[in-house]
């Protein structure tokens, strides 16, 4: 893919943070979007901004993608309205920072579901239609916490490993046969993450702006990249520690930084 403008491009997490970040940079390249998020008000009234600034086409269906039905809704939503997505961009995700038993068993499933299964299945459902265009792909939002264990932020850390190996593999399968699946690891960056992560941002680097982490993204996507760092510099530092240091030197580091 050469360019956004003209393509369809389905966010999800699009209310908010780098989701409403990945909708305007893209509507500003000329892409027509599909939004997805919990939170219909506000992705109706990003639609009808985002419409009638740039002439495009925006499609809002709201829904929970950690309720495990919600993927194959979605998918068969949009196929009833006659679209068809040229870009997946699975940015939905949420962590929890603290100790493990801290947080209850439910909250953890929420969180699976949402990080892991969520954005295969989702993956699963429409790459086959990007295979037979063999154009296009997708970008999982994986985090600099997928390259080495974060005591105090496991389960997150451990589904963004996940994404992070999920990727590549499906770009090692795929970009032979014109797709490109690109893991984006944003670091620290300014949302409403350390929030509902319930983390203290201010152990943590200099946070990146939501515009700088998608527009390095989307940068990369277009230059067919299988991961991308935004912000290089401290950020790739971190997510290569655990090749630079004996991973228990890595783990006393992380755990120090994420240590109430």
């Amino acid at each position: 893919m050469k360019s956004f403008k003209g393509a369809t491009v389905l966010v999800t997490g699009a209310s908010s943070g780098i989701g409403e970040a990945f909708a305007r940079n893209l509507a500003d390249r000329g892409a027509n979007l599909i939004l997805t998020a919990r939170s219909e008000d506000k992705l109706h009234q990003l639609a009808m901004e985002l419409s009638e600034k740039h002439a495009i086409q925006v499609h809002v269906f709201s829904g929970d993608l950690s309720l495990p039905d919600t993927p194959q809704q979605l998918w068969t939503q949009i196929q009833s309205a006659s679209l068809s997505v040229d870009v997946l961009i699975n940015n939905a995700g949420f962590g929890k920072c603290g100790p493990f038993l801290e947080y209850d068993y439910q909250s953890y499933q929420d969180m699976l579901n949402l990080n892991i299964k969520a954005l295969v299945g989702l993956t699963h459902l429409f790459l086959p239609e990007m295979l037979k265009k063999k154009d296009g792909g997708v970008i999982n939002v994986a985090s600099t916490a997928a390259f080495q264990p974060i005591p105090y932020l496991a389960t997150y850390s451990a589904t963004k490993a996940f994404v992070l190996g999920f990727s590549e593999s499906l770009w090692g399968e795929y970009h032979e046969h014109g797709l490109t699946v690109l893991a984006l690891c944003p670091g620290n960056t300014a949302t409403n993450f350390a929030d509902v992560a319930n983390a203290d941002v201010t152990r943590m680097t200099r946070a990146e702006t939501p515009e700088t982490v998608v527009e390095e993204g989307l940068k990369a996507f277009l230059k067919g990249r299988n991961y991308v760092i935004p912000g290089r510099g401290v950020n790739y530092l971190l997510a290569n520690l655990s090749r630079l240091l004996p991973r228990r030197r890595v783990l006393g580091i992380t755990s120090d930084i994420f240590k109430e």
